[in-house]
């Protein structure tokens, strides 16, 4: 007599091999390489508006997408929670192809952060592999789109229509995508400027947050073109430049300011992208053997009685 209480056998999802396989899949392997963030600026200076820490929170995100992976993070400026600490340790080979991979929380290619993280991975002596910041990357545009509707600067939804009024006196009718890092944060930011403008159907363009003449410039195109409601979209984490700096400018040039990227999970999906990146380009991961793979269930796999 059949048990109706017991519960349908269990299926295991269908592993996708080769090229076409999720990005963010691991393959279970021994000796898995740490993951280290490297947070600009100093433990002080990297928190959020709630005082919490960007890098710890950034920590929790990224292990959502790898549970199995070794998360660290340490800071490229000061003496507390330093960068140079988090590689500790991770000198030692044991006989793994990589020790660790570093990944810069920076959205654009910077380069104070670039130098202090070069630095601290050629002092440490560590096996790690230095990976690309968080941006440019397409990801980026939807952050920056969630940080300005949680200020109730643009409409939360994408638009469907194009338009060229705002929906009300409240919103922004142009916005700024800030870069810090230089000229060639500023030229990577275009990418998510373009990507922002779609998504909300207003003019969007880059501007470099360290040349108040490039913010200056970017406002004064933007009214050019029928803005009267401009608003400066940071996309940076937070600690690269003092919120008091970008108040003053935003005031100076009549434009508002919105809040910066700071910790977020997509920003953990790219840093988690950013590593399987450097482990599939070093063949790191490898497909598992048949030992390593879970012994079929189900019905149709019971032994024999």
């Amino acid at each position: 007599m059949r048990n109706s209480d017991r519960l349908p056998p269990r299926e295991l999802p269908k592993r996708r091999s080769g090229r076409h396989r999720n990005p963010l899949s691991f393959d279970n392997w021994f000796g898995t390489p740490a993951l280290v963030m490297a947070v600009p600026g100093t433990a002080e200076q990297a928190r959020d508006a709630r005082g919490e820490s960007i890098g710890g929170r950034m920590a929790d995100l990224v292990r959502a997408y790898r549970p199995e992976v070794t998360i660290r993070y340490g800071h490229t400026e000061g003496d507390e929670q330093t960068l140079a600490e988090a590689l500790s340790g991770l000198d030692e080979h044991n006989g793994v192809p990589l020790s660790g991979v570093v990944v810069p929380l920076v959205t654009a290619p910077h380069t104070v952060v670039s130098t202090a993280v070069s630095s601290a991975v050629e002092a440490s002596g560590a096996n790690v592999r230095i990976a690309e910041g968080l941006g440019p990357h397409p990801m980026l545009a939807e952050v920056l789109h969630l940080r300005l509707a949680e200020a109730g600067l643009v409409r939360a939804d994408r638009m469907r229509l194009i338009s060229v009024v705002a929906p009300s006196e409240t919103m922004a009718d142009g916005v700024v995508v800030g870069a810090v890092g230089g000229e060639g944060a500023a030229s990577a930011a275009g990418v998510s400027a373009v990507l922002l403008a779609a998504r909300l159907g207003l003019t969007a363009l880059p501007a470099n947050l360290e040349n108040e003449a490039s913010v200056e410039q970017v406002i004064a195109q933007l009214h050019d073109g029928g803005s009267r409601r401009p608003v400066i979209a940071p996309s940076a984490l937070g600690p690269e430049l003092p919120r008091e700096r970008m108040e003053r400018m935003a005031e100076r040039f009549g434009a508002r300011l919105g809040e910066p990227l700071g910790a977020d999970g997509l920003l953990g999906k790219i840093a988690a992208l950013r590593y399987a990146e450097i482990l599939n380009s070093l063949g790191v991961e490898q497909p598992p053997t048949v030992e390593e793979l879970p012994a079929p269930v189900g019905s149709r796999h019971r032994p024999e009685s």
